[in-house]
């Protein structure tokens, strides 16, 4: 018997083949997939050390989907079928896309694997598989490693990407306070998604997203001539940027206000584009570097009412 970090583990009655117990795999103990394993129990998503008796059987994972199991003892076209008919529907989140989630939300929180895995109860080595590959695994294992992030089952799954944020409770004691310019311009970082408030050509207002970068105390960012963001250019306006946390019900928003202007020097353009963190996520030839000089920064955070 063989397995690999995300396999299940089946365990099935002698006399009638029926599940009795299954659980992920989500530890070995020796290098060619040999038992003992830790398995987490999909039935009390306790993890424990199984050495697998003649009852029990690998079912292998592939792409993140059951594939056809090797090395048991209990194959057949049934049960493959049965696989088949239980594949996601389209519009389904890619399971490779939750092991990127995770990887995002480690590092918001400055935790390594070690202490991520340590706190989900999961081994390092199949943290790592869940970030690399398009793994797929299973709900016990979800609940405990978004509580190890602070986060939700759903923000991992990607099930609320078309849904606007902050559709959670409020907090039964809130508090509304003001920022000072340095927690301002931490929480502006170093570079991001925010918004530009700006008026259109026929007059009218328009908010749009932008991938920004701080340099020097400005924010700048890259869009066409013939943009929306381009009506920035030359006026006074406005650029914010938040964070949302739905699992706590609370968040941040800071506030920049101030002139912007075109980048025209090619030796700083040259320098933006070198720094640059990342292409415009809209994409198309976006060659145009606009600057905020924000003359006023102010911002809020709301927290419970103890802290």
């Amino acid at each position: 018997m063989r397995a690999h970090l995300g396999d299940q583990l089946v365990v099935e009655s002698p006399a009638t083949g029926a599940t009795r117990r299954d659980g992920e795999i989500v530890g070995l103990h020796h290098e060619d997939g040999t038992p003992p394993y830790d398995v987490r129990w999909s039935d009390t998503d306790d993890v424990t050390l199984v050495f697998p008796g003649p009852d029990a059987h690998i079912r292998h994972m592939e792409h993140g989907r059951p594939g056809t199991p090797r090395g048991s003892s209990r194959p057949d076209t049934g049960e493959a079928q049965a696989l088949s008919e239980a594949a996601p529907p389209p519009g389904t989140p890619n399971p490779g896309d939750i092991g990127r989630r995770v990887a995002v939300e480690r590092h918001r929180h400055g935790l390594s694997r070690e202490e991520t895995a340590r706190r989900a109860r999961i081994s390092p080595a199949y943290l790592a598989y869940l970030e690399e590959q398009p793994a797929d695994p299973t709900m016990a294992t979800l609940l405990s490693l978004a509580a190890a992030l602070d986060t939700t089952v759903t923000a991992l799954r990607g099930a609320g990407v078309d849904l606007p944020p902050g559709q959670g409770h409020a907090l039964l004691h809130p508090q509304l306070r003001d920022l000072g310019p340095e927690e301002c311009r931490r929480l502006l970082s170093t570079h991001g998604v925010g918004r530009v408030a700006v008026s259109t050509s026929d007059g009218r207002p328009a908010v749009v997203p932008v991938n920004y970068e701080i340099v020097e105390d400005e924010i700048v960012f890259r869009t066409a001539p013939d943009s929306v963001p381009a009506a920035a250019v030359g006026t006074e306006v406005a650029f914010e940027v938040d964070h949302v946390d739905e699992a706590m019900s609370r968040g941040w928003s800071v506030l920049a206000v101030g002139p912007a202007s075109v980048v025209t020097e090619p030796g700083t353009v040259r320098g933006l584009v070198r720094r640059a963190h990342t292409e415009p996520w809209p994409g198309g030839a976006r060659d145009m570097w606009v600057s905020i000089r924000p003359t006023r920064l102010t911002g809020r955070r709301i927290t419970p009412a103890d802290q």
